[in-house]
């Protein structure tokens, strides 16, 4: 008697979290957190960096935004590819280039030699994050989904908080080649482990119509089961027609929402790289110790980890778009009041904090959302597309910021300014609620 077809979606769905499904968790947010690391680190030395080899905030600007370029890059290129090879490859050659590239940085000597490592830094830093968030995904059930990917995407705000506590006990014994030294260095040990231990996605496998014997070998690993060579996986996917996946994100019942994805990451990532980017450096004009003010900034991703948990807990249980929106128009209100302050104010941390908490929470619930968008054979590249082109808005703070800040312009100026980019985003995540009526597969996957 022939078995019926597993649904690998369905099955998932209908058992508990293995072990094994905990670790896949475990090495996508070890893998988010040290990209966390690594993309927030020049924000905590630039101070000490600009004033050794005495450039200006503008002059330093492209240097910052180099690795961003690199993010756009990466991302864009490693979405397609991934859909084609397989998330695990991608994930570790990713860890395997930034950690490499970061030890190299430390060793620059000009602002172009850095300028050109950071960009290939961010190459494998912009491949990293949407495989994670990509592989992560296809192996956890629908009711918890969106509380574990925030979860995992908790690790970035973690990482980016941790550098700025790495730059504060490092940067005065060792300067700022120390810190980038030790932001190389923690990725490169972390790659064999990944090599040992990442599954590939089984989703992944069955919709490339890999052996049956190997999804089994998979599911039996990741899953608990006791599937036998011989069984038969599906998966309930729309037909992309066989198109390019670039171009399924531009066709009939994807276009708006990928528009609108796009918009929210783009304005989002704006907000949130000039002030991780810039603001140590503000609190430093203000009178305070580098280390202070790498303390106090790092208190924005913490903030931000809290925030992404209940964002993705709220999320698994009422309407995500609207939950999402919420959560950026209450960073904005919190990113004006911090501006209408003043940078001596004791309430500074809390207002840095808060704003974190729904800036940043924000953001990472818009990770969990997006790959309910797009099938098997598409996701990496609608998850990848998405940050690549969302990366533009964090090249755009980072330079902005600089501008801004060598124009004369002071910091409540700015933070209002911020406000705008955040009603924008809260906009347009609210629009694309629009696109789940034309897309049934959303409330499928």
């Amino acid at each position: 008697m022939t078995s019926p077809a597993i649904n690998i979606k369905s099955y998932i769905d209908e058992r508990p979290v293995k072990g094994y499904q905990w670790l896949v968790l475990a090495l996508c947010f070890f893998i988010v957190m040290l990209d966390g690391i690594d993309t927030a680190i020049m924000g905590f030395v630039a101070p000490s960096l600009m004033h050794e080899w005495q450039i200006s905030r503008a002059a330093f600007g492209p240097v910052m935004s180099a690795a961003m370029f690199g993010l756009a890059v990466g991302a864009l290129v490693a979405g397609p590819y991934a859909d084609r090879v397989g998330r695990k490859r991608v994930l570790i050659g990713s860890v395997f280039l930034f950690g490499l590239f970061s030890v190299c940085c430390s060793f620059a000597q000009t602002p172009t030699q850095l300028m050109t490592l950071r960009f290939l830094t961010g190459l494998g830093l912009g491949a990293a994050m949407p495989n994670s968030t990509t592989l992560l995904s296809e192996y956890i059930p629908t009711r918890v989904r969106s509380l574990l990917v925030t979860i995992m995407f908790t690790g970035f705000n973690l990482g980016s908080g941790l550098a700025g506590f790495i730059a504060s006990s490092i940067i005065s014994v060792h300067g700022w080649r120390g810190v980038l030294f030790i932001g190389g260095i923690l990725p490169l040990i972390g790659v064999p482990f990944l090599i040992w231990l990442l599954p590939e996605s089984a989703r992944f496998l069955v919709a490339r119509q890999r052996p049956a014997a190997q999804v089994s070998k998979l599911l039996n690993r990741v899953c608990g089961s006791r599937f036998d060579a011989n069984t038969t996986f599906t998966t309930t996917e729309p037909d992309t027609g066989g198109k390019a996946p670039v171009r399924v994100l531009f066709s009939d019942g994807y276009a708006f929402g990928t528009l609108m994805l796009w918009t929210t990451y783009f304005m989002g990532l704006l907000i949130i790289y000039l002030l991780t980017g810039w603001l140590p450096t503000l609190i430093k004009d203000a009178g305070y110790p580098i280390e202070k003010a790498a303390s106090i900034t790092a208190m924005f991703q913490i903030g931000g980890t809290v925030g992404a948990i209940l964002v993705g807990f709220a999320m698994d249980r009422l309407d995500r778009n609207a939950v999402i929106g919420i959560a950026y128009v209450l960073g904005g209100i919190f990113i004006f009041a911090l501006g209408a302050g003043t940078l001596s104010s004791d309430w500074l941390p809390l207002l840095v904090t808060t704003a974190g908490f729904f800036m940043s929470g924000a953001q990472t619930g818009l990770n969990a959302l997006a790959p309910t968008y797009y099938p098997t054979r598409v996701r990496a590249t609608g998850v990848s597309w998405m940050l690549g082109i969302g990366r533009c808005g964090g090249i755009l703070g980072s330079l902005v910021g600089g501008v801004l800040l060598s124009m004369g312009y002071q910091f409540s100026v700015v933070f209002s300014i911020l406000a705008v980019p955040a009603l924008l985003a809260a906009t347009a995540i609210i629009l694309n609620r629009v696109a789940v009526r034309f897309i049934t597969y959303e409330v499928n996957f």
